[in-house]
């Protein structure tokens, strides 16, 4: 898909971006949409849970929680079950 994306060019006289889009199958919105960064204290923190799930695969997120309180980070069970399966892709 990146590839396809790669062949568009933005001011082509003669071809306008909604017809090359069309001609390679990519969707225009895809042009021009640019992912957030995460932020430095999510990393660190995800960080810490992948090494901490290393050692405790079998940890739960409420158990994952007090755990990472007592490290400094004020996070709740929800952000945990969020962000766990991003450290597995």
């Amino acid at each position: 898909m990146s590839a396809r994306k790669n062949l568009i060019c933005m001011d082509s006289p003669t071809l306008s971006i909604r017809k090359q889009c069309e001609l390679l199958s990519v969707h225009r919105g895809g042009l021009y949409y640019e992912s957030k960064q995460e932020k430095p204290k999510n990393v660190k923190m995800m960080h810490l849970m992948d090494r901490h799930l290393l050692h405790h695969p079998t940890e739960g997120a409420e158990s994952m929680v007090l755990w990472l309180r007592d490290q400094g980070f004020p996070v709740g069970p929800r952000r945990i079950r969020m962000i766990v399966p991003s450290l597995f892709s």
